[in-house]
């Protein structure tokens, strides 16, 4: 974790009783060879972010984006030996739980657009815990 050099913003926010008539809901995909999930946000117009103070740098194994690239048919053309695949605002210098519906979609495999890591269920428990109380801006 580092601080938030960058100025980013929260992209999620505590999700309170003035906010639930406004959450929205749709089945996605992030691109067109992955299995659409079910998603739910709040119009980032809605709320005025905060300021994150750090940033999550999430890292891939060349191993890792290999397989994932390789599940998607895609070419993988680098060599470094690590990836940046995400960097995340928050504002604990510790990991924020992913949604559990990314997790459940890394469970299903690369072929499907994860990872192909199993759920954990303590993790996942917490992530349940953290997303029925906070809702992603978009």
């Amino acid at each position: 974790f580092m601080d938030n050099f960058v100025d980013a913003t929260l992209p999620y926010v505590e999700l309170t009783p003035d906010l639930e008539p406004l959450v929205r809901s749709a089945y996605e995909a992030r691109n067109d060879k992955e299995l659409p999930v079910l998603q739910r946000w709040v119009p980032a117009v809605s709320v005025e972010p905060r300021t994150a103070k750090y940033l999550d740098l999430i890292l891939y194994s060349r191993e890792q984006i290999r397989m994932e690239n390789a599940g998607m048919g895609e070419e993988d053309i680098s060599d470094a030996p690590w990836g940046i695949i995400s960097v995340k605002a928050q504002d604990v210098p510790h990991e924020v739980p992913m949604n559990p519906i990314t997790m459940m979609r890394n469970a299903l495999g690369v072929e499907q657009g994860g990872s192909g890591v199993a759920i954990e269920r303590e993790k996942y428990d917490a992530s349940v815990e953290f997303w029925e109380k906070h809702i992603v801006l978009r």
